[in-house]
């Protein structure tokens, strides 16, 4: 069966390629998950407007990210927690809780945007990445300080 990749697929090819691939693995895998559409009939045509439509999508979704970026950029968040007298945090600072900072703010950041190497453990200030739709991104200072 041949079809037409919607998405880029780890060993079979780039989106819009035509490639030949097994009855199954198209109707089970390739087609439920939108990545493919079945190269019949007038399907080139169907693949050009669904193409020019993710590009005005993510055109839209990128002018939007940057422009949060740009309000993002040198915001600075404090967060109360509780903490013994050596500055170590009970528990710690998670993507949620920056995420739910943030939006105290008034910037609409979802969790996963949130990028922690690990939570945050003491009290203090430090950085913390925000990646945007795209590439873009930011960087907020958060300040932990005791409850």
């Amino acid at each position: 069966m041949e079809v037409i990749l919607l998405e880029e697929v780890t060993g079979l090819g780039t989106r819009g390629a035509t490639v030949k691939v097994s009855p199954g693995y198209a109707r089970n895998y390739l087609l439920p998950r939108k990545l493919a559409i079945a190269a019949t009939g007038n399907t080139g045509n169907l693949f050009k407007t669904l193409a020019k439509q993710r590009e005005t999508r993510d055109a839209k979704l990128h002018a939007a990210a940057e422009a949060l970026a740009a309000r993002l950029t040198g915001a600075h968040l404090t967060i109360p927690a509780l903490a013994g007298e050596e500055g170590v945090l009970f528990g710690s600072v998670s993507p949620a809780d920056v995420c739910d900072a943030l939006a105290k703010r008034g910037f609409a950041v979802e969790r996963r945007q949130v990028h922690l190497e690990e939570h945050i453990k003491s009290l203090g200030v430090h950085e913390v990445a925000i990646r945007l739709h795209g590439g873009v991104g930011a960087t907020v200072t958060v300040e932990v300080v005791p409850q």
